[in-house]
């Protein structure tokens, strides 16, 4: 959860950081990635996942929620349209800051942001796993009954040639 900032701003008041925040958005969705800033790569991460989030719910209430903040009609359209069904199965973290180094002119940690737009495999459920292995462990099959047959004597083999050793 994102705690409140206080103290200075990016480079002014409120209003210019929340419209600085929104335009970088907007750069991003467009472009799938930007490079700026490390502490703008950090504050560009919140806004941008939360519109995404909107985006996936996809009806017009969210639609217009978006639009409050994002102005061009055809960032929001491709928002909606082809970033949002490739993030669908994900259940957060649809951006990822890279950091790259300093800039040249006056040092300024520098930072990728990018979008996450690979294909999630989904992970199994503790649960599902859980009730699919209880039947093999009221029934041993003949295949494992076989390998622990064939285990035994080479342990005992093993502990033989122990004993000699000792």
């Amino acid at each position: 959860m994102p705690k409140p900032n206080k103290g200075p701003r990016l480079g002014g008041g409120p209003a210019h950081e929340r419209l600085m925040l929104n335009q970088m958005a907007a750069q991003l969705f467009e472009h799938k990635r930007i490079q700026t800033t490390e502490t703008k790569a950090k504050r560009l991460q919140p806004v941008a996942e939360r519109l995404v989030t909107f985006a996936k719910r996809g009806d017009l209430h969210a639609r217009r929620r978006v639009m409050r903040q994002i102005l061009d009609k055809d960032v929001v359209h491709e928002l909606f349209t082809e970033i949002a069904p490739l993030v669908e199965n994900r259940e957060g973290g649809y951006t990822r800051v890279i950091k790259t180094g300093f800039r040249k002119g006056d040092n300024a940690p520098m930072a990728i942001i990018e979008l996450v737009l690979e294909p999630v495999t989904p992970k199994p459920k503790a649960k599902k796993a859980a009730k699919a292995e209880e039947p093999k462990a009221e029934e041993p099959k003949a295949e494992e009954t076989e390998v622990a047959e064939t285990e035994a004597p080479a342990e005992e083999a093993a502990e033989a040639a122990e004993e000699k050793a000792e």
